[in-house]
């Protein structure tokens, strides 16, 4: 058996570039680390990797053809997970689900620009807990179609409307 030692990188494609930087870049921290030409950048946590590439073709919000299910980013505890909430909700970041007690941790989902769903956790000191009724069982998923058809709409609504003269 290998013996893995983390996750180095996450690649995604993502439609806008520089709307993709600004979102992990100048809304999340991620430390810019470089560029490669116009179409590839690298962001970084600590030694972990985010790659934005250009996207040839492009994706489209209110389809669930993503190219990542989702990932996650880890925060120290569950007044950060709740803070990072009212943060992200402050800065107009498209919020899937509130934080929400979960068997793992506390935890919600947002939307990147591009439709990509991010996690948002703390884990239990004690590791995965048992079931009980304040533990949000539901899957991210399920709240995945109307929001991203509602994020498709205001994408829709900013686009400059042409006139025919």
């Amino acid at each position: 058996m290998m013996k893995l030692t983390g996750i180095s990188q996450i690649t995604l494609r993502v439609n806008d570039l520089r709307t993709a930087e600004e979102f992990y870049g100048g809304i999340l921290g991620l430390k810019l680390d470089h560029r490669v030409g116009a179409n590839i950048t690298y962001l970084r946590i600590n030694s972990d990797m985010l790659v934005l590439v250009k996207a040839e073709t492009p994706g489209s919000p209110e389809t669930r053809d993503i190219r990542v299910d989702h990932f996650g980013f880890r925060l120290a505890s569950d007044a950060e997970v709740d803070a990072a909430a009212r943060y992200l909700d402050d800065h107009g970041v498209h919020i899937v689900t509130r934080p929400a007690h979960r068997r793992e941790g506390r935890a919600f989902f947002v939307m990147d620009p591009d439709g990509n769903l991010v996690e948002f956790y703390s884990m239990h000191e004690n590791g995965i807990q048992k079931d009980s009724k304040d533990i949000d069982l539901s899957s991210p998923v399920s709240y995945i179609k109307g929001s991203r058809q509602n994020k498709a709409k205001e994408s829709e609504e900013q686009k400059p409307r042409r006139t025919r003269k």
